[in-house]
């Protein structure tokens, strides 16, 4: 088995290329690399995201250091971080685990995240912008070629920064954060979503009934596509929670 390097080594650009997926060309000349700490968090997030790991699959550090060319140090500092944003449990004994969200928390979870959205839709001023409208068109444009691609990854980082937009236009800070901790807590459950074609598409027509309904300055109708947006995520994570583990609500 392999074992942890003793002395740091910063990330070369090529390492960092090859984690993000992006060639080192398209990295500007005066922007800062993520740290391999960032990459860390950023990559196992989208491994959950995609299903690619499961609740209560165990997070071995070794395997980690070894699949990131790091040491325990950073790793240690990645799943800390991850802990914070609700995605991943440490446990006595046992080390790091993908959060296993139960169905009565995702509920409560996904409650309370409806109320908050919907409080930031109530409050954000009308008529909104061209230039904020111009910038969610482009967002959903991205999603929606993302959408038609299969491209599931893509899928997931257009929903973020279609919602972080959308949410931002409220203008409260403190709310803003709130919706977006709740969102990362989340994260683990969308993968059950993205399996159905038919729950991506409907989404998608969500976010262009989204936009058209700021157009127009609509608030009621924005105020019901929020609350109906978030409820087919909630069904296909129970749905597949029962079939994976067999448990009723805790």
């Amino acid at each position: 088995m392999a074992t942890a390097r003793t002395s740091r080594k910063p990330p070369s650009r090529r390492n960092t290329a090859e984690l993000t997926g992006r060639s080192s060309r398209a990295i500007e000349p005066q922007a800062r690399e993520p740290s391999i700490v960032d990459l860390i968090v950023r990559k196992l997030q989208e491994e959950i995201v995609l299903g690619r790991r499961h609740p209560r699959e165990r997070l071995v550090e070794q395997d980690l250091c070894v699949a990131f060319d790091t040491h325990r140090g950073d790793v240690r500092l990645a799943l800390f971080e991850l802990e914070k944003m609700g995605i991943v449990e440490r446990i006595p004994n046992r080390g790091a685990i993908v959060r296993d969200l139960k169905p009565r928390d995702v509920r409560d979870i996904y409650a309370v995240r409806e109320e908050l959205e919907v409080m930031a839709v109530n409050i954000l001023p009308f008529p909104v912008p061209d230039a904020d409208i111009a910038r969610l068109e482009a967002i959903q444009h991205a999603h929606g070629k993302a959408v038609d691609a299969g491209d599931l990854l893509a899928v997931f980082h257009n929903n973020v920064q279609f919602h972080r937009a959308l949410f931002g236009l409220c203008g409260n800070t403190c709310l803003i954060e709130t919706i977006e901790h709740l969102a990362q807590k989340a994260s683990g459950i969308r993968s059950y979503a993205h399996a159905m074609p038919e729950a991506l598409n409907d989404a998608r027509r969500d976010h262009v009934a989204m936009i058209k309904a700021l157009h127009s300055s609509r608030r009621d109708h924005l105020v019901d596509l929020t609350r109906r947006h978030l409820k087919p995520a909630v069904l296909a994570y129970v749905n597949a929670y029962r079939l994976r583990f067999g448990e009723a609500d805790a």
